[in-house]
């Protein structure tokens, strides 16, 4: 629900009058539907949304018209709701808690878990209050020990009251709200703007103004964010804050954002009508691309007004949970994953709106309650790996926040074989309100071959350490890259790029037990049975590239995703143009067993003088299993694959059957011979069968492949783990 949009069923008959259509609303949350609708559409979406014509220009901070406001709407909540005829309600609550794992850099995220809920919810004058969770039932997806607090599972009622509190007090205490007496003294306030919203039920729209509050020191604990006030009877309609960091207690928080939303119920009492929230976490001291997140919605309804409620009811502690096996067997109206199908784990269009409001309004100060500097890991290879050409090599960085939106980082690290050290340093910063830039120097920095790595970082490094297998094709790069991203609908994200590096072979380095490495050359056996190093030409790419990427809807029974991109190069004073995509799609069925079906293609083509760097390898392990590992090459290639599971003995194993297939040719450009690979010379293809076990994320694979393959055994984690190990 965008504020101040309140998109509400239509109301039952003498209960709820809710918002249903506004003025202004925010974009919707569904994805594009078309290809040509991105392209045609992502500069204009990603320069920034315009304000409305005929919007509100925002008046001066703290002017007259501003603080007389926020006085009628702190007066208005001191009035006794007796006052208006209120003297009690009940209403019923229903919504989610998701916990997830979230990529701040790409947006990707991962489902933990699920948690559905309903709850009763009873008031009384002076101001007693009552929750009864009367049903709840979870799922999880990946291993997890989460436990909430009890304010994320119940409805928030009066607006926090005058002092904001969350977690117990373990996360937020002490922060003033905006509307409490002597407010003034702690914040700023500005009019925004003024809307009219329409409400189901009346034949003329409502009139709301939006003050935006900011504090007037930021190393205090306080509110940031904005409060919609009902222009006639100055009531707070919604609001939708995040906090300054002095406000967190528990160390990890990184943000907390909320969405608090009142309806018009019985035509005359503002009371809750949809509260949203989401918190991030993270460890303090480290700077690691996945944060862990609380989000959670709950829909307020059904009221019904002034029935007698003894005083003996509101004896004992404020919220209490019927029996487990009562909340199980609640009936609930939709089914665990039904929100998710609809929505996803993207953020609401409400707080993403909140977040873009907090920066403008925090100009060059922190939002972030963690740490502005910070020990950096790009993921658990970046800290320490193993493999043929590097040896073992160290690294690692450190990241300074010195605003809510800037970023400059800078890693290091050293390969003891190779004994070239390699770094890079990035800054990252806001280009417009949707709009990120990232400039980043780097020097010799390790490469893989194309299209994919067969494994995930930290399994090479279990591979080549214990059974001198390696995955890797590598070689080294220096130079910079200008990169601009950002979101177009709620599930796309556009890129642009334009990359200068110069390139040079890697060679095979393994410590013999002596101070110095050996080194083979390339047509000879592998030092202690690792295969030889794919040598490669030296010289200077550059590259200018446009990327779209589709995130897949986490937790959904149905979903896909992908990867597209075209990429016009310069190799040798020659130019080159490269169409890729990549493609992903899973269906899977509810209930205990949960058959899943996972399909993948990709499909690369590079026309031109391409540098053979810049061409495709497959075969064996992440492309055509029962191949020797890229034993195929090209200039042009294609690969797919088909996976069927279903669950058994809980979340502890999952049988699958497996089958795959590829292609590749040579146009224009032909590999070298010293490579030891070749064309496909048609379909190959590939059956097997494998085991996934604890919740899939290990997995014992065995595969056949036809046509001049063999019985090849493969150890792995789910592929949507791999960016973070």
């Amino acid at each position: 629900m965008g504020a101040p949009s309140f998109n509400a069923p239509e109301p039952r008959a003498n209960r709820a009058v809710t918002s249903s259509v506004a003025i202004r609303e925010f974009p919707p949350r569904r994805a594009p539907h078309a290809g040509c609708w991105l392209l045609l559409s992502a500069c204009a979406s990603l320069a920034g949304s315009p304000r409305e014509a005929g919007a509100q220009q925002p008046t001066a901070w703290n002017d007259l018209r501003s603080l007389e406001l926020v006085g009628q709407a702190r007066a208005r909540r001191s009035v006794p709701r007796s006052d208006s005829g209120l003297t009690s309600y009940r209403a019923r609550a229903t919504g989610y808690v998701y916990f997830y794992l979230d990529r701040g850099d790409s947006g990707e995220r991962n489902l933990v878990k699920t948690d559905q809920l309903a709850l009763d919810i009873f008031w009384a004058t002076p101001n007693r209050t009552k929750q009864h969770i009367v049903g709840m039932r979870d799922a999880s997806s990946l291993p997890n020990n989460i436990r909430y607090h009890m304010d994320h599972l119940t409805v928030v009622q009066d607006e926090y009251g005058d002092i904001i509190r969350l977690g117990d007090g373990d996360e937020v205490r002490d922060v003033p709200h905006p509307a409490a007496p002597g407010s003034d003294a702690r914040y700023d306030f500005r009019l925004s703007d003024s809307l009219s919203i329409r409400l189901s039920g009346r034949p003329e729209p409502i009139r709301v103004y939006e003050i935006q509050v900011r504090p007037k020191r930021f190393d205090d604990a306080a509110f940031v964010g904005s409060m919609f006030i009902d222009r006639e009877s100055a009531a707070i309609v919604r609001m939708s804050f995040t906090f300054t960091p002095a406000s967190y207690v528990d160390p990890r928080l990184d943000y907390i954002r909320i969405s608090l939303d009142n309806g018009l119920w019985d035509g005359r009492y503002w009371l809750p009508h949809e509260q949203r929230l989401e918190i991030r976490r993270q460890v303090p001291e480290i700077d690691f691309p996945t944060g862990g997140v609380i989000r959670g919605v709950l829909r307020i309804g059904e009221y019904r007004f002034n029935e007698e409620l003894p005083e003996i009811f509101f004896a004992g502690r404020p919220v209490v949970a019927f029996p487990e096996a009562a909340r199980e067997r609640f009936p609930f109206d939709q089914d665990l994953d039904a929100e998710l199908e609809v929505e996803g784990l993207e953020a609401p269009a409400e707080l993403e709106e909140l977040r873009r409001t907090a920066l403008e309004l925090v100009g060059a100060h922190r939002l972030s309650g963690l740490p502005g500097v910070r020990l950096r890991l790009e993921n658990a290879s970046s800290l320490l790996r193993y493999n043929r050409a590097e040896g073992v090599r160290v690294g690692l960085g450190v990241v300074w926040m010195p605003t809510a939106a800037a970023r400059l980082s800078v890693d290091a690290g050293y390969p003891f074989a190779r004994a070239r050290p390699s770094g890079g340093v990035a800054l990252e910063a806001p280009v417009s309100e949707r709009l990120s830039g990232r400039l980043e120097l780097f020097h010799e920095r390790m490469r893989d071959m194309r299209p994919a790595s067969g494994v995930s970082g930290a399994m090479n490094t279990l591979h080549a350490s214990l059974a001198e297998i390696d995955h890797l094709d590598p070689f080294f790069a220096s130079g910079a890259e200008l990169r601009l991203s950002g979101p177009v609908g709620s599930r796309w994200r556009l890129a642009g790029s334009v990359l200068v590096e110069k390139q040079r072979t890697a060679t095979l380095a393994i410590s013999d037990g002596d101070t110095a490495p050996t080194v083979a050359d390339d047509s000879a056996e592998g030092a202690d049975g690792f295969r030889p190093v794919r040598r490669i030409p030296a010289g200077t790419v550059g590259e200018v590239s446009l990327e779209g990427m589709r995130l897949p809807t986490a937790g959904a029974s149905s979903s896909w995703g992908g990867n597209f991109s075209l990429t016009l190069g310069t190799w040798r004073g020659e130019l080159y143009l490269q169409p890729e995509v990549e493609l992903e799609a899973q269906r899977s069925a509810s209930g205990a067993a949960e058959p899943r079906m996972e399909l993948s293609t990709a499909f690369g083509l590079a026309l031109g003088s391409a540098a053979p760097q810049r061409l495709y390898l497959i075969g064996g392990a992440g492309t055509i299993p029962g191949f020797a590992y890229r034993s195929f090459g090209g200039d042009r290639f294609w690969r797919g694959g088909a996976e069927a599971s279903i669950g058994v003995a809980g979340k502890w194993l999952r049988p699958r059957i497996l089958a795959y297939a590829g292609w590749t040719a040579e146009g224009g450009e032909a590999l070298p011979a010293g490579w030891g690979t070749r064309p496909s010379g048609g379909l190959k293809a590939s059956l097997g069968g494998g085991l996934g076990i604890f919740h899939d994320i290990l997995r014992i694979d065995v595969a056949r492949g036809f046509g001049g393959g063999e019985w090849q055994t493969l150890v792995s984690v789910r592929p949507r783990l791999r960016d973070f190990l």
